[in-house]
């Protein structure tokens, strides 16, 4: 029996979490061309600085759902708009035995909010360290309106906004889904890791010590609550 289509198994691979994009700043080979998982497009229209994307390798070697799946308590968050920096505060303050009081929540959130807007929008020195975020953003839509939209206090944060913060703050961030979201279905209790961020600081260096991470679980309503 003849085996699936590449492309057929590319898709599969990314919707179960087992590959994910890369970014690239030169073109690379298109899929019927080579043995690799990749393929080539320019994400931003401006010829003079264009980037291309391409399906990286297995996320070692092994779809999340093959890993073991991980348990945790949820706190739930307001689902007010401010979700994503609600929980990243909510958890930087637990990491360090802090308690917060709901207005202090969300004025810190609101500062995370607008630390990221500083970095993007106001200062082109700052912006070009965070050139992933910013591919990210532009993608789907321009940079003035984003901007435009950070401004407000319901701003829906999301993976632009954890590639900044997590740089910006020294703070390793995982991503979880609850299992029984998971493609393959199913009506567990544990939680999936699918994406993560700021790895690079829960490990320990000469500088200091290393980071416990912020576990965030993200719902299918585009919500984010804390797992401790």
């Amino acid at each position: 029996m003849a085996g699936k289509p590449l492309n057929e198994i590319l898709l599969e691979q990314l919707k179960d979490g087992i590959a994910q994009f890369e970014l690239v700043s030169s073109p690379v080979s298109p899929i019927s061309s080579t043995k690799f998982n990749r393929f080539s497009s320019p994400l931003i229209g401006d010829s003079s600085h264009r980037f291309f994307a391409r399906i990286g390798p297995p996320l070692g070697g092994v779809s999340p759902a093959m890993k073991k799946l991980e348990h945790y308590s949820v706190q739930k968050v307001t689902g007010d708009g401010r979700c994503l920096f609600r929980a990243l505060v909510k958890g930087m303050a637990i990491n360090k035995g802090i308690g917060l009081s709901p207005r202090e929540e969300r004025d810190d959130a609101d500062e995370l909010r607008m630390a990221v807007k500083e970095v993007i929008c106001e200062s082109d020195k700052e912006r070009r360290q965070y050139e992933e975020a910013l591919v990210a953003i532009t993608v789907e839509e321009s940079l003035k309106r984003y901007c435009q939209r950070i401004e407000r206090s319901d701003f829906w944060g999301g993976e632009s906004e954890l590639l900044v913060l997590s740089k910006l703050c020294c703070q390793p961030i995982i991503v979880y889904i609850p299992e029984h979201e998971h493609g393959k279905g199913g009506w567990g209790t544990g939680f999936i890791p699918i994406a993560e961020y700021g790895a690079e600081f829960g490990k320990a260096s000469r500088k200091g010590r290393s980071r416990n991470a912020v576990r965030l679980l993200y719902s299918g309503k585009n919500h984010y609550d804390l797992l401790v």
